[in-house]
């Protein structure tokens, strides 16, 4: 039974978005209580090497902050989710009972989506989800883009903007690995071969930043950046 739920969001120089971001997340933290009103809810940002004002806005907002010194998003990914974990242990709470949703700096959750993954948390120990682009008017690139994303149940995409799973199952297959790109990809790879208990959903879709310049070699960013080029 999932009695606690931390949401993780790695940043790095992201004052701009992050008021979108969080302000989401904050609609959808009030779901839930109002679904679970007997859960623990909590955000935690991990400022990774932050020179602009994301600390302020994350104050502002009133959830936690972390600040790191990795330059690299898994392991900066890895220490908020273990801060989340020490967190719920001294609030009584093991790692089975812990729900981890991962989301970016630069994304915005749907008001359901803490409470479409506890839905699926009671069969499965890991929900894998979807992302669309928001803020992108070429419909061109746009048309290339959904033709190469599978917004479906039974999708094969992994994305760090959209991953939910137990603390429990977190420890077992040993967390995100210290790496600058495809962190969440390795991870999820690792899940899967440990248990059979996860579902690929487009129940909770979220929406991520078209943006050109991204904070990850390799990440969204550069995707877009490649479907425009291919466009020509």
């Amino acid at each position: 039974m999932i009695r606690a739920v931390h949401v993780v969001i790695p940043a790095r120089d992201e004052e701009q978005l992050l008021p979108r971001c969080l302000a989401s997340l904050e609609r959808a933290r009030l779901a839930l209580r109002v679904a679970r009103p007997d859960l623990l809810v909590d955000t935690s940002v991990v400022l990774d090497r932050c020179g602009d004002r994301s600390g302020v806005v994350v104050d502002a907002a009133r959830v936690h902050s972390r600040t790191v010194d990795f330059g690299m998003v898994g392991a900066t990914r890895d220490a908020g989710v273990r801060w989340a974990l020490s967190s719920g242990t001294l609030n009584g709470i093991r790692p089975d009972e812990l729900w981890i949703a991962c989301t970016d700096a630069d994304t915005v959750v749907p008001e359901h989506w803490l409470t479409g993954q506890l839905d699926l948390a009671l069969a499965h120990d890991a929900v894998i989800g979807t992302v669309e682009p928001y803020g992108l008017t070429d419909t061109e690139v746009l048309a290339l883009w959904r033709a190469r994303h599978h917004l479906f149940d039974g999708h094969p995409h992994v994305h760090g903007a959209n991953l939910g799973l137990r603390g429990s199952t977190y420890l077992e297959v040993g967390g995100f690995r210290a790496l600058a790109t495809d962190e969440d990809v390795d991870l999820v790879r690792r899940i899967r071969a440990h248990t059979d208990r996860w579902v690929a959903t487009d129940a909770v879709r979220v929406a991520s930043s078209a943006r050109r310049i991204g904070r990850a070699r390799g990440g969204f960013a550069d995707f877009i950046v490649a479907l425009e080029e291919e466009v020509g």
